[in-house]
């Protein structure tokens, strides 16, 4: 039997299924046109009026919030093309831990440009040569625009200043009394050499009830549970932790005991009495007065720990058993025994609050220092104290930011319009077709003003006016001003907003390589799902 040679054409290259799409109408324009209805999203959740978006995922978990990170991953993009902005802002976030939106608006505007540019008849790598000479010149620039390079980690002002913005573009409103707490929280924790900072050590609880101005920050540990023994507070006291169950050790294997008369079921039970209470006894021998576990405590344990005062605490987390062994210094033990001098912890405070209906164990310590801080939200819905700690969460990523690259930026739009206009001088002096892809590129920059100017109410197309005529006169930290009616400007130094140089440096890196990637894809080509025809559905269907 001959074999049937294929029709020529991609279609018949391929196997059954398999879409393609080829060619600047089906492939470039419509992945510029999927990338722009991404950024749109985003884009009005920019700044500090940011609109909140309320998405409910695939698991029916409610979110309502104006964190572009958040908003991008819970949206689940399936385009291909969209997905290279998702995965751009993901790595912004492994990257710096802010500026998510920044990055998907700024590519969004990056591609608009082009898309305007591929209409007007130049051809696609013409616009990504354009594009990669003004980027690697933008983050030239950047260094040039950078309005403080130093900050003192001792400085406590100097360093609310400077992640004041962060909080600002989320809780406006709440930004002075929030940056103040994560300041406090995280200086409380600062190691010797503060580019060593872990963002780890800086953890956040969340207590349902009164209002967010009653949050508050403690050197050491929160845990959301009350003790289970009857001593609730100790004082400069000596900390057991162990994963191991305090109670009767049981064997791997089923064993089979045999037993003649009660008298040998006395004997029995006793000798496991004996055995347990010895391990308690030699644990409060060697001065420890607070055992924690990471699993289950026996009621016979737990007869025998308040027989000889100690506080036992259950914390169910993992994770939180390992921080609150960083925050202690003790080492977490897998049998049940008194630890050596090397294997306890120390904590000055262990003792059981009430925060509004909820009783607390705390472990604080004293302001010589601990490894740990934990910052207590308050507030009145679970929604709004998740939306608060995902900007506490940036926050302290920005704090991170600052002491490793201390560089800040002017905010408020100021230093995307300078940006504008020096690379719009610099397109300029460029002969040939690249020029047009170079202007291009620095009039995207425009739209982050414009978003700040629209969010708020403004008339963008006059405040973006004046921006510009104040750049040209050489005020370099002329911003919006969001708080007027009057579509004026202010100095955004004078005003103390400060973006870091490390966020907008990657912001636009991975920005401007997000949209030359995309320009670069001419053609789509799509295998069938993997998996069966589904179920199909027959709504009168009927049991009989």
């Amino acid at each position: 039997m001959a074999m049937r040679i294929p029709k020529s054409g991609l279609s018949e290259l391929l196997k059954d299924g398999y879409k393609h799409h080829q060619g600047l109408e089906e492939a470039v324009l419509r992945n510029i046109r999927a990338c722009r209805e991404l950024s749109a999203v985003t884009r009005t959740s920019l700044g500090p009026n940011g609109k909140n978006k309320l998405i409910v995922n695939n698991l029916e978990k409610l979110f309502i919030t104006n964190d572009a990170a958040t908003i991008i991953q819970e949206m689940d993009v399936i385009h291909p093309a969209a997905k290279l902005i998702v995965m751009a802002t993901e790595q912004q976030r492994k990257e710096v831990g802010d500026g998510s939106n920044l990055v998907c608006v700024l590519a969004g505007e990056f591609l608009n440009q082009a898309d305007e540019l591929l209409r007007m008849g130049l051809h696609a790598t013409d616009i990504t040569e354009a594009y990669s000479r003004a980027s690697k010149k933008a983050l030239e620039l950047l260094e040039t625009l950078v309005v403080k390079k130093d900050i003192d980690v001792t400085d406590r002002d100097g360093l609310i200043a400077a992640v004041k913005s962060s909080i600002s573009s989320k809780q406006y409103g709440n930004e002075d009394f929030l940056s103040a707490l994560v300041v406090d929280a995280c200086m409380a924790v600062l190691p010797k050499v503060p580019a060593n900072f872990n963002v780890d050590n800086v953890r956040t609880i969340k207590i349902m009830g009164s209002s967010l101005n009653n949050s508050t920050f403690v050197r050491g540990m929160v845990i959301d549970r009350q003790p289970d023994s009857t001593i609730k507070k100790a004082t400069n006291a000596k900390v057991a932790v162990f994963t191991c169950p305090l109670d009767i050790s049981r064997t791997e294997t089923k064993g089979t005991v045999l037993i003649h008369n009660s008298e040998d079921l006395m004997k029995f039970s006793r000798d496991e009495e004996a055995q347990l209470e010895g391990a308690i006894k030699e644990i409060a021998d060697a001065g420890i007065k607070v055992l924690v576990t990471g699993s289950s405590i026996g009621e016979l344990a737990l007869h025998y720990i308040n027989r000889y005062n100690l506080i036992a605490v259950k914390v169910l987390s993992k994770f939180d058993l390992r921080r609150l062994c960083r925050s202690v210094g003790a080492v977490a033990l897998s049998r049940l025994g008194a630890p050596t001098v090397d294997e306890a912890g120390h904590c000055d405070v262990v003792e059981t609050i009430e925060i509004g209906s909820d009783r607390v164990t705390v472990f604080r310590q004293n302001d010589s220092g601990s490894a740990l801080s934990t910052i207590v939200i308050r507030g009145s819905t679970r929604n709004y104290m998740d939306d608060v700690e995902r900007s506490l969460n940036d926050a302290i990523n920005t704090f991170r930011t600052i002491v490793r690259d201390p560089r800040l930026l002017p905010g408020a739009g100021a230093t995307e319009m300078e940006l504008s206009r020096l690379l719009g001088e610099l397109g300029d002096t460029i002969p040939g077709v690249e020029q047009y892809g170079v202007k291009q590129f620095a009039e995207a920059f425009e739209v982050i003003p414009r978003t700040l100017a629209d969010n708020a109410g403004l008339d963008a197309t006059v405040i973006l006016a004046k921006l510009g005529a104040a750049h040209r006169k050489g005020e370099s930290s002329a911003g919006v001003d969001i708080e007027t009616e009057d579509a004026s400007l202010l100095d955004a130094t004078a005003a103390n907003i400060f973006d870091t140089f490390s966020s907008k440096y990657w912001a636009i890196k991975y920005a401007a390589d997000v949209a030359m990637t995309v320009l670069k894809v001419d053609q789509i080509i799509m295998s069938k799902p993997a998996g069966g025809p589904k179920p199909r559905e027959n709504g009168n269907w009927d049991e009989d």
